[in-house]
């Protein structure tokens, strides 16, 4: 019978798969291909929801010059009605457990993504942005081509590392036909969804970007700006470049930080949870009543936004009501994200340094310019991807010398965030959750190179009023060098070391005057990780393992060489997966 199966077509094919990397990348293409498709019917859907609920002659929703006061205070609400209907129904119907995004599934499972998960997020997603919520659409496109990838990598079955990569190429697909920009969408892999770039990776995630690209182009007309910069920057201009830089990190700290209040505001709130969302539709109409331009992505509104040619006062609010509407929006329970957003307000934010500057010192570049770099660095300091933003700069005018400047304040933005608030938009949030990802770097295999993994099960255990005598006895000079001691009880009660108990120049007249370790202890589910930390703190080298923080029976043993022989392993391995090939 294996015999048999070995020659079957799938078999063969997913063993082919897995050997020649050629294959892998037409693999990625088909899944760009189909991440292309996925992208435009959403973006198609939502212009549709936009034109019918809205009554507009286009879909340009958050840069129309205005929108029936009625609609836009009464169609958010109701869409989030809609929404936390959903979300009460979804309770009932789904087991209990977190949805998975690309970043934590590459971070943590190897690139296992829930394809039926993913269609619940991209139902939240257009309900909430065809409502007119004030969020982007891209964490749905990139939860949807990420579980294509994941599926499709399942069916194959795909190594860890490859599948990685294909999770990585379907996000590329994803952000590559949505802003019209394969290389940004690629570096959006590398940056944000593998975590790092290698030779290996770069075929397959570049073949994803420019087949999603060409899909998203049968299908619809991208929405893509272009902004036209033929010019050259002197050294002097960098002061108000570099200077964008601080302030849009300052910025995208205060909106990453807003949006947890928003939702703690709920949470104390009598309001229930299925109803947050309509309240929040409320506010958001609210504040649309002033101006459209708050309304769902504000993709409209970023390319009026570029030409149109805004007092300071009207840009303050602009920004002051953009960051409010999204903060409300995801604070409330609408899904979506702040990627676009984060365009606007670093758009709308660079054309006011520009007036400032101007007043100040006499800008000598053109205000586009700074619009430009305020609009890469903001989205920079929330994503945490400058070379993605000084590729999307690249694609979106065509300038070398605006690429550079724009990738100088875009470092700049983002070592600011990283000293002074340490983490992007998705890492804050994962650590509000309790998890400790910084990026999309592999570490799901410390986490599962446990304690309970690693540890010596067959630990003799001694009981604390065992005669000093019948010890050393039972325990001879050479035979080992420590002896875990448990209480009458049957529970821990620390370390004996062998050699202490027979130094001659010391009476010892009970096992306990000679414990050591006696709170230093490992449980089963620590990870190696955590484990080494442990043992450094207590300068020790081995510990006894108990089975719970409460449960102080023994249950192994382990050593510092041990478990720091089992990481490096490890960690060569995963080093090995991101070497070229």
């Amino acid at each position: 019978m294996r015999r048999a199966a070995a020659w079957r077509p799938s078999f063969v094919l997913r063993r082919l798969v897995r050997q020649e990397e050629i294959l892998v990348v037409l693999l990625s293409a088909g899944v760009g291909f189909l991440a292309g498709l996925v992208v435009a019917a959403m973006i198609l859907a939502a212009r549709e929801a936009h034109i019918l609920l809205f009554a507009l002659p286009s879909e340009a929703l958050s840069g129309a010059e205005a929108v029936a006061p009625w609609r836009a205070l009464l169609v958010p609400a109701a869409g989030g009605l809609l929404l936390g209907g959903f979300g009460v129904l979804l309770a009932r119907w789904r087991r209990a457990g977190r949805i998975v995004d690309p970043i934590e599934a590459n971070a943590l499972h190897g690139g296992r993504i829930s394809v039926r998960d993913s269609l619940i997020v991209v139902a939240q997603t257009l309900l909430s942005n065809g409502c007119g919520a004030s969020v982007g659409m891209e964490a749905g496109y990139t939860q949807a081509a990420g579980a294509i990838a994941s599926k499709l990598g399942r069916a194959f079955k795909l190594r860890r590392s490859d599948m990685r990569v294909i999770v990585g190429a379907g996000a590329a697909g994803a952000i590559a036909a949505a802003f019209d920009a394969p290389l940004t969408g690629a570096f959006y892999a590398f940056e944000l969804v593998i975590g790092a770039y290698a030779i290996g990776s770069l075929a397959p995630v570049v073949a994803a970007a420019i087949c999603a690209v060409g899909a998203m182009r049968l299908v619809v007309e991208p929405s893509s700006f272009q902004v036209g910069f033929a010019g050259t920057l002197a050294l002097r201009d960098y002061a108000p470049i570099v200077a964008m830089g601080f302030v849009c990190a300052a910025v995208a700290i205060a909106v990453m930080r807003g949006v947890p209040l928003v939702e703690a505001g709920f949470r104390r709130s009598r309001v229930p949870v299925p109803l947050q969302p309509a309240l929040g539709g409320l506010a958001v109409g609210g504040l649309a009543l002033v101006t459209p331009a708050v309304l769902s992505s504000g993709h409209s509104a970023l390319h009026v936004g570029f030409e149109a040619f805004y007092t300071p006062a009207v840009l303050v609010g602009l920004i002051g009501l953009k960051a409010v509407a999204s903060a409300v929006s995801i604070g409330s329970g609408f899904r979506g994200g702040l990627f676009f957003a984060s365009l606007f307000l670093g758009a709308m934010l660079g054309k006011l340094v520009a007036f400032a500057w101007m007043s100040l010192f006499s800008l000598q570049i053109p205000a586009v310019v700074l619009g430009i770099v305020g609009m890469s660095a903001m989205a920079t300091a929330i994503l945490g991807g400058p070379l993605t933003m000084a590729f999307l700069a690249l694609e979106t005018t065509g300038s070398l010398p605006l690429t550079i400047a724009v990738l100088a304040a875009s470092v700049v933005a983002s070592l600011t965030v990283r000293r002074t608030f340490g983490y992007s938009f998705a890492t804050w949030r994962f650590h509000l959750r309790g998890e400790s990802i910084r990026s999309a770097l592999d570490v799901g295999w410390i986490r599962s190179l446990t304690v309970g993994r690693t540890m010596r099960s067959d630990v003799r255990t001694v009981r604390a009023d065992m005669p000093v005598k019948g010890f050393r006895r039972e325990f001879p000079l050479g035979s080992t060098q420590r002896v875990v001691i448990v209480g009458t009880d049957g529970l821990y009660a620390g370390m004996a070391y062998v050699q202490e108990l027979h130094d001659g120049t010391r009476e010892v007249a009970t096992l306990d005057e000679v414990l050591h370790l006696r709170d230093a202890v490992l449980t089963p589910e620590m990870n190696v990780k955590e484990a080494l930390a442990v043992f450094e703190r207590a300068e020790a080298d081995a510990l006894a393992v108990v089975a719970g923080p409460r449960d102080r029976r023994v249950v192994g043993l382990l050593t510092e060489q041990h478990a720091l022989r089992r990481y490096s392993e490890e960690l060569d391995r995963t080093s090995r997966d991101l070497a070229p090939t």
